[in-house]
C-alpha cells in the first residue's frame, strides 16, 4: 500500500502528457491549413488553396462551392496571356448567341487587398465592377495566366497600379465628397450615364492627384514576373485571395482556346463540378 501513491502520480503523469500532445501549438493556431478547392473542368482539373489571410473571399468562396453554385458554369471571359474567368451564375443554361458576364448572387464581398499578395501566374483573383470601395463580386472570379515581363514593363504596370490607386484615393479624399455622393446616387440608381460621366471627371482629375504614398512593386515580386510571369498591372487594385497549386497545365489550355469578339470561347469551357479536397 505504501507504494500506491506513486501509482497515481505515474497515471497522472502519463494523463498530463497525453493531453499536451493534443493541445495545438500556437504555430497550427496561427497558421491554420489552407483551404483546397478543386475545379473539374472539361479541359481538366484546377486544384486551388485560399489564403487565410483574406477570410471574407475564402469563406464566400467555400460557401458557394459547398452550395453547388459554380457546378456548370462557364469560363465565359478568356484572354491569353492574361486571365481566365469563370463564375458568371447566368452562363450555366447560356446559349452561344447570349451576351455573359454580370451575373452573380446580388451582393459584393469587402475588399482584402493586401501588400503581400500578388497577381503572379496562378493567383486566384476575384472579379468587380467599378465601385468606389473595390468590393468583389459575390461569385466571379479570374486565375491568372499571365506572361514573363521585363523591368521596363514592370515599370509601365507600375504606373498604371498608381493611376488606378490615384482614382481610389481622390474618391475618398474629403475634399471629393460631393462628386462622390453623386456617383454613389447615380450607382443607386443604375443611372449609368451619369456614372460614366462622373468616373469619367475623377480619372481627369486623379492624374495630377498625388495625397496617397505611390506603390512600389517590392523586388521579390519583381523577380516572380520576370522568371513566372503574371498580370502585375492588376496589384493593389483587385482582391488575390488564393493560387493553382495544381492544373497550370489547364489554366494554360483554357487561355489558348479561340475566343470571340467579347473574349468569350467559342467551344464552351466548362466548370463541371467545384469541391473542397480534404487532405
Amino acid at each position: 500500500m505504501k507504494h500506491q501513491p506513486f501509482k497515481y502520480l505515474f497515471l497522472s503523469l502519463l494523463i498530463m502528457f497525453a493531453v499536451i500532445a493534443f493541445v495545438p501549438t500556437q504555430v497550427e493556431v496561427d497558421n491554420p491549413p489552407m483551404t483546397k478547392i478543386k475545379l473539374t473542368t472539361n479541359y481538366g482539373d484546377i486544384v486551388l488553396q485560399l489564403y487565410n489571410d483574406t477570410p471574407l473571399h475564402r469563406d464566400n468562396f467555400i460557401k458557394i462551392v459547398q452550395d453547388g453554385i459554380l457546378d456548370s458554369l462557364l469560363f465565359h471571359r478568356v484572354i491569353d496571356q492574361f486571365i481566365i474567368q469563370a463564375g458568371d451564375t447566368d452562363s450555366k443554361k447560356a446559349s452561344a448567341e447570349d451576351t455573359i458576364g454580370s451575373g452573380d448572387l446580388g451582393y459584393t464581398i469587402p475588399a482584402e487587398i493586401t501588400p503581400t499578395r500578388f497577381h503572379k501566374k496562378g493567383a486566384l483573383t476575384a472579379a468587380r465592377g467599378d465601385l468606389p470601395d473595390r468590393a468583389s463580386s459575390s461569385t466571379q472570379f479570374c486565375v491568372v495566366q499571365g506572361k514573363v515581363f521585363n523591368d521596363s514593363l514592370l515599370n509601365m504596370a507600375e504606373t498604371r497600379i498608381n493611376g488606378w490607386l490615384a482614382e481610389y484615393y481622390i474618391k475618398h479624399d474629403p475634399a471629393y465628397k460631393v462628386q462622390l455622393d453623386s456617383l454613389l446616387l447615380a450607382l443607386e440608381k443604375e443611372d449609368w450615364p451619369s456614372m460614366i460621366q462622373i468616373n469619367d471627371r475623377f480619372r481627369k482629375l486623379a492624374k495630377d492627384y498625388q495625397n496617397f504614398v505611390p506603390y512600389l512593386i517590392p523586388e521579390t515580386h519583381r523577380e516572380v514576373y520576370r522568371t513566372i510571369g503574371g498580370t502585375p498591372h492588376l496589384d493593389q487594385n483587385y482582391t488575390v485571395f488564393g493560387e493553382v497549386i495544381s492544373g497550370l497545365n489547364v489554366v494554360d489550355s483554357i487561355a489558348a482556346v479561340k475566343t470571340n469578339d467579347m473574349d468569350r470561347p467559342l467551344k464552351d469551357v466548362r466548370i463541371l463540378r467545384a469541391q473542397i479536397v480534404e487532405d
